[in-house]
Formats: structure tokens, sequence, C-alpha cells
């Protein structure tokens, strides 16, 4: 491949396959430098208990944020014998989904949902989403399925408007098990390999972070980022960017791979500066 294609690097681990096929198919370099994995959590206690209280009928409402995530759940509740219920008892309670993926899920159990979040899909549509439809949140409680770390944000807004919100932690995201791609990606971006580095979610930016500080290499990985185009997935990537002063350059919109990549290729076509 020649070295004249922009070189890009991706921190994608679920979909790093996919994410190395669309960058080279639309005219880039890939470096895929995997920086996450789910992992169940222990035992998964708080969310079996959880879930005990939407069987018991002690939730109004549930929030579905992620595909991913509202499967996890059900594979929680199936290795308590609890799924059959569990589905019972969803097409009982309005279901607040943030975007397409939980939407997917319910389709194929054929499960209606009450509200979903419009694009870019974050907890602030959805909440916007929430009032329109004139769902009430005040006294109510809130069983929310997490995607891998808790929303703290989203959770002050939800009790902002009266409700008692349930966590449901049906999984955690971890460091992979295997650092060297990742370590190597953070070596050649302080080397200046790359024109551009992709993010996918927020937790990506947190790991990359913390395993540069492992490495002891945090501030010139920072510094060498600002010679880069930071390209971020969509809003929720983005503030996690912003918030640890890394600038984004470009964000998707609609917030897929596609567009990503895409929008990444021509924004540095186009000179754009991170």
């Amino acid at each position: 491949m020649p070295d004249s294609l922009p070189h890009l690097c991706t921190f994608e681990s679920r979909r790093r396959e996919e994410m190395r096929s669309l960058i080279e198919r639309m005219g880039g370099r890939a470096c895929v430098a995997p920086s996450m994995q789910e992992v169940p959590v222990e035992q998964n206690v708080a969310a079996l208990t959880a879930i005990q209280r939407v069987l018991s009928g002690d939730v109004d409402l549930l929030v579905l944020l992620t595909g991913v995530g509202t499967e996890a759940m059900l594979n929680v509740a199936q290795s308590a014998g609890l799924r059959n219920d569990l589905l019972q008892a969803m097409g009982q309670l309005p279901l607040l989904i943030r975007g397409p993926k939980p939407a997917a899920v319910l389709s194929r159990l054929d499960l209606k949902y009450a509200v979903k979040a419009p694009e870019p899909n974050t907890w602030r549509e959805l909440l916007e989403a929430v009032a329109a439809a004139d769902i009430m949140l005040d006294g109510q409680t809130v069983a929310v399925q997490e995607y891998g770390i808790a929303n703290e944000e989203f959770y002050e807004a939800l009790r902002a408007q009266g409700a008692i919100v349930l966590p449901v932690p049906v999984y955690r995201w971890a460091l992979p098990d295997d650092l060297a791609p990742l370590e190597h990606a953070i070596r050649q971006t302080i080397a200046g390999a790359f024109q551009a580095l992709l993010f996918t979610s927020a937790q990506q930016v947190r790991h990359v972070l913390q395993v540069a500080d492992r490495m002891g290499v945090r501030s010139d990985w920072q510094q060498a980022v600002s010679g880069c185009l930071v390209a971020s997935i969509g809003p929720t990537c983005s503030e996690a960017l912003q918030a640890e002063g890394l600038n984004v350059g470009f964000e998707a919109s609609p917030p897929k791979m596609g567009p990503l990549v895409r929008g990444t290729i021509a924004a540095l076509g186009n000179g754009r500066a991170a």
C-alpha cells in the first residue's frame, strides 16, 4: 500500500476488522489498536438484583442504552432462569431506548419501545424525546441498562426531574488482554506516524490515556495528538475527548463508522487541521 496514503489509527475493538476494511477501501492505511474488551460483571449480583426489582413490579420505566447491553441483560436473566419472565415484564413496561441498536434487538424479540432518541442518539436527545411524549419522570423508578460505565450526568438529569434511578450494570469495560498493539500505536503517535486518530467510544479515550499513563508517556502522547486530526464518532465521544483537552477536528454525522472514516479522509484531503 503506497506510503502517500493517509495513515489512520483506530482504537476500535469489537468491530476492528470492519474498521480496517473501511479505512483501506476509502483510501487510507490502517493501524488497528484495540483498546477495550467487554467483561461480564462479576457474578452479576447488582444486575440480578435490579432484574428482580423489574420482575416484582418495582420499576416504572426501563431505559435501554445499547443493543449489546440489552442482550447482555437478557443473558444475565437467562443465567438465573428468568429470561422469559423478564421478556414478559418488558412487554408491560414503557421502554425508552437511545438509538437503533436496542431497537433492532427489541424488533427481534417482538417488543415495542415507547420512546426512541433521534440522532445523534445521546441521553440528551432521549430525555427530550421522553418530554415530547409527555412521559412524567417525577416519582418514577427508572431502571437504566448501563453500557460499560455509569453515566452519572444522565443519572443526575433524571434525578433532577424527580426520577428514582436504578442502574442495571450488565457489563463493564476492561483493557485488552494483549496491550502490545495499543502500546505500539501510542509510541507511533508520539513518533508522528499518523495523520488521524479515530475514536468510536468515550471509553476508548479513557483507556488510551490510561495505558499512556502506565507507559509514562501521557504528556508526550497528548502533545503529539495536537499534530493529528482527532476524529470522533459522535457527541458523547467528543465530550470525553474535549474533557481531556483533546481538540476534536471532525465529528461524524450520522454517528456511524462509515461516515466517520469517510469524513476523516475527506477532512485530511481538504487540509483541515486537528
